[in-house]
């Protein structure tokens, strides 16, 4: 059965707010003094990969029948 899209959206929000919130609050004391593109590069890089391989692989797994109905 085909994933509904929007509660695919909702579940990816869910999943890269508080990633972000975390990442930011723990890089800032190393990148703080960094221009903001070299920080957005550091964080994409961090999060993109956590993102695909364990986050949403993990969350889309405990929600399955939820996202499927």
């Amino acid at each position: 059965m085909t994933q509904n899209i929007h509660k695919l959206a909702l579940l990816t929000w869910a999943v890269v707010y508080p990633m972000i919130t975390l990442l930011l609050t723990g890089l800032e004391p190393f990148v703080s003094d960094l221009a903001t593109p070299l920080r957005t590069l550091i964080l994409t890089a961090l999060m993109v990969p956590a993102m695909v391989y364990v986050a949403m692989p993990f969350a889309k797994s405990r929600l399955k029948s939820w996202l499927e109905h």
